[in-house]
């Protein structure tokens, strides 16, 4: 079978207490053929620190937001 994964930086995208974080240049594995994304542990421990921690931002956009009605 042939290997359809590549290693990337990709943006990590959640909502927390409704509000979208992005947390962008992320080390991921990612499959060519489907788009999902595979994180290592220490990546995603270092992302719920970057959560958790009091550190501001290295910027703030805003966000359209639309109903689908």
């Amino acid at each position: 079978m042939k290997e359809t994964m590549i290693e990337t930086e990709v943006t990590y995208t959640l909502e927390l207490d409704g509000r979208f974080c992005l947390i962008e240049h992320v080390p991921a594995r990612v499959c060519r053929e489907t788009g999902e994304q595979y994180f290592a542990p220490e990546t995603v421990e270092h992302i719920h620190a970057l959560i958790r921690g009091n550190r501001a931002p290295a910027k703030v956009i805003e966000t359209p937001v639309y109903e689908y009605a």
